[in-house]
């Protein structure tokens, strides 16, 4: 029998995302479905090379402590989990989640999707979308994962798994695919199935709609920060949906926070594409209804593209870093000098350095007003290059200015990190099959 509601929550919106808001939804929320969206493109770059040293790893690294805080509440209250937490290698995961049952003595079964992983279809000599030029051009392959869409979920719903884990799914197809699941929606109905994307893009950044990303403690002020709760939304089968969250948590949706996270990463708000359908939000409407809810209407779209998106990523070498502190007088002078210094020893060895002045110059370009005089300075110094060595030169001659530099710095730190960058290109959604596998613990009460 369909419903005519559905109640989905959004428990974390990105993979460092804090553990506890998604227990308060599983717990207090009333929901159907929890989602927790964990994924971004680097995030499964990063995922890829874990795997690639052990097979056994690659899933989310805080996968086990959501688990162990989830799966107790999930039985509990019957609500289904759908998650990208698999991210590299979702059948890994669904054997942790599995051992995390049988620790817990509960019973569970996991549907683990694949099919995102498409590197063997790569030669190096496809397009990258941001430069124009083949995909090899940019540096060594580690990994490449189109974005399914909601259909490759559907067999999954279709059985009873309590959780769902996959890897790289478009952010608001995780909220599409249980909604077609409930209310027998047609995926070639772009209509409909625009409707639900804008609902999906909504939860898809968690606190963001509740006014995580939105506070501003002058002009936007949102109370009690620090519990902040985390969105679900009240589902109907015309495709409207009612934003809330759980009672008594911290944060704030308003018309505000809800037009905000509309639009946030839309680049085309008449054609926002994702694997199940080009969506239109230009009529899109929202309406306050009551405190901390927002009601959704509108939407709509076109039919899906028949190319997906593949997020590859690639080797691009090491970056070094060094940062040091002046403080005092003249502090902004002495690191500038330091800056100087650190320039005329080591143009010759690095074709591009940054010189970040942090507390004057580091996240615009020119100071506000020309007689700005800060009181301290850090000077970060950071460069990339092919090789772990070479990369590490430049903190240590940052960490050199200690008594070779201008009076008084202090504070220094130096980092060296492998680098991995991330284009983008497409592929026919044709040569990539979805598979689930289905893992099962069935506890024996003694």
């Amino acid at each position: 029998m369909q419903k005519n509601k559905v109640r989905i929550g959004c428990g974390a919106g990105f993979s460092g995302d804090r553990l506890e808001p998604a227990v308060v939804l599983a717990e207090k929320g009333a929901l159907d479905y929890l989602v927790l969206e964990c994924l971004a493109e680097r995030t499964i770059a990063l995922a890829q090379k874990r795997k690639a040293a052990d097979s056994m790893q690659g899933y989310d690294p805080l996968l086990e402590r959501r688990i162990e805080l989830l799966l107790p509440v999930l039985k509990q209250n019957k609500v289904r989990l759908i998650t990208n937490m698999g991210a590299a290698n979702p059948v890994a995961a669904a054997d942790e989640i599995i051992r995390i049952a049988k620790k817990q003595g509960i019973s569970v079964k996991v549907a683990a999707i694949t099919g995102d992983d498409v590197l063997e279809h790569f030669t190096g000599e496809e397009i990258a979308m941001e430069t124009g030029k083949p995909i090899s051009c940019s540096g060594q392959l580690l990994s490449a994962n189109a974005y399914l869409g909601a259909d490759a979920l559907l067999p999954a719903l279709q059985s009873d798994a309590d959780i769902i884990i996959t890897g790289r799914v478009a952010d608001p197809s995780l909220f599409v695919a249980p909604l077609v699941h409930e209310f027998g929606w047609s995926l070639d109905d772009p209509d409909i199935i625009g409707k639900a994307t804008v609902t999906g893009h909504l939860l898809e950044c968690a606190g963001q709609i509740t006014g995580g990303y939105f506070a501003d403690p002058v002009k936007k002020p949102v109370d009690n920060m620090h519990t902040l709760g985390h969105p679900f939304a009240d589902v109907y089968a015309d495709g409207s949906s009612i934003i809330g969250k759980v009672e008594g948590t911290g944060g704030s949706i308003t018309l505000a926070t809800a037009k905000e996270q509309l639009l946030y990463e839309v680049t085309d708000p008449h054609a926002y594409f994702t694997p199940d359908v080009i969506a239109d939000f230009t009529t899109v409407s929202l309406r306050q209804t009551a405190s901390d809810l927002v009601e959704m209407n509108g939407g709509g779209g076109c039919i899906k593209p028949q190319s997906l998106k593949v997020s590859i990523g690639y080797k691009a070498g090491f970056r070094g870093e060094g940062e040091i502190t002046y403080a005092g007088a003249h502090a902004l002078e002495r690191a500038k000098l330091a800056g100087k210094i650190i320039k005329q020893r080591l143009n010759d060895n690095f074709s591009a350095l940054r010189f970040d002045y942090i507390g004057h110059t580091s996240v615009h370009p020119s100071s506000l007003s020309s007689d700005y005089k800060p009181y301290e300075v850090r000077l970060r110094v950071a460069g990339n290059a092919l090789h772990e060595r070479e990369a590490a030169i430049i903190g240590e001659e940052v960490e050199a200015l200690y008594t070779n530099g201008p009076a008084g710095g202090g504070g220094v730190r130096k980092y060296t990190n492998e680098v991995i960058g991330i284009v983008s290109t497409l592929i026919d959604r044709n040569k990539i099959q979805a598979k689930i596998t289905l893992k099962e613990y069935e506890h024996q009460a003694l």
